[in-house]
């Protein structure tokens, strides 16, 4: 789908540009191609059927899952499972983009509608029982909804939205799966080779303390690398973070659709560079942000290299490795006759 803001591929169900006057906030490639050989940072790709690690790449839920204690996946991140396996869902070429009617009502959102706008484009894609050793046959959807806000609290700007759904159903092979999706967008709101500058406001002060591997130790803790109880700008190198806060710190009340729930802004920044916005909001638990320390891709298709810091994710998921904790499992074990879902709203506009 391409328009003046937006461009998607059935490749991952792929964010490829989202520009906001004319500077493009997100990091891609110009070609399908590009993104099969050179996007080891997996930018704007729809994540599946599981987001984030597994613990050592087994399905280990407590008291089993159709009646098994574990279900071994590829370990693709040291020893543990990361983001659906070696060939996830956002390497998948889905079926779409399909033109899905104009939908300009986003529950939970202020401004309560799109005012202009609302074009929506459906992505399908159905994966076999045993894909990348999960279980269970799943149908799963994500629609993009695109449109216009004007902002009253903001001198009336106008921003561009885009709104995303996501929703997963089991039909076959299986009666227990676990769900955990999200899109991998990196953002550069500043025009420049790295985020330096980017002033960031977080919505949580609780992330789950991690093990070298990535791994949840505990549950919600107080971060104390960074205030995220205020702004605080990004810089060259520092802060260096990779890990999940937690928007709900009662992992029993999260629902396997959380569509039912509030939307909560995740995240506020801008650049003072551009004069660039953008806001992140969801109905998800917790969030993955990640200052991008890894990116290593070359300079391919007119496109210059991109490097450590070149850009910004935030990851609207459920907790790291839910399914292999007690009290964390429901939000990600997804059973015949359920459904999975989730929300999330980009927001941006340039004062």
């Amino acid at each position: 789908m391409d328009g003046s803001a937006f461009t998607f591929l059935a490749r991952g169900a792929t964010i490829q540009h989202f520009e906001i006057h004319g500077i493009d906030i997100v990091q891609g490639f110009p070609t399908t191609e590009l993104y099969e050989s050179h996007n080891s940072p997996y930018f704007g790709e729809t994540i599946g059927r599981f987001a984030n690690r597994i613990q050592g790449a087994a399905i280990r839920v407590p008291g089993g899952l159709n009646g098994k204690e574990s279900y071994p996946l590829a370990a693709n991140n040291g020893v543990n499972a990361l983001h659906g396996g070696i060939k996830g869902w956002g390497a998948k070429t889905w079926e779409g983009p399909s033109p899905a009617g104009v939908n300009r009502n986003v529950p939970g959102l202020t401004p309560a509608a799109l005012e202009k706008g609302g074009e929506t484009v459906k992505f399908t894609l159905v994966s076999p029982d045993g894909e990348e050793g999960y279980p269970g046959t799943v149908n799963v959807s994500v629609t993009y909804s695109v449109g216009k806000q004007t902002l009253p609290d903001n001198n009336n700007v106008e921003a561009t939205v885009l709104v995303m759904e996501y929703e997963a159903e089991l039909v076959d092979g299986a009666d227990e799966t676990v769900i955990n999706m999200t899109n991998h967008s990196y953002f550069n709101l500043g025009n420049l080779p790295t985020i330096e500058g980017t002033v960031t406001q977080l919505g949580a002060t609780k992330y789950l303390p991690v093990d070298d591997g990535g791994i949840p130790t505990a549950g919600p803790s107080t971060f104390e690398r960074v205030d995220t109880s205020k702004s605080f700008v990004l810089g060259a190198t520092d802060p260096d973070v990779d890990d999940c806060f937690v928007v709900n710190e009662q992992p029993t009340t999260v629902p396997i659709d959380t569509r039912s729930q509030p939307l909560s802004r995740h995240l506020a920044a801008h650049h003072p560079n551009t004069g660039i916005h953008l806001e992140v909001f969801s109905t998800e638990p917790a969030f993955q942000f990640y200052t991008g320390k890894y990116i290593d891709v070359p300079a391919v298709g007119g496109l210059p290299a991109r490097k450590a810091r070149s850009g910004f994710c935030l990851e609207p998921s459920r907790y790291v490795n839910a399914s292999n904790v007690e009290e964390w499992k429901n939000m990600v074990v997804l059973k015949k006759g359920e459904k999975y879902g989730s929300r999330i709203v980009y927001r941006a506009w340039k004062e």
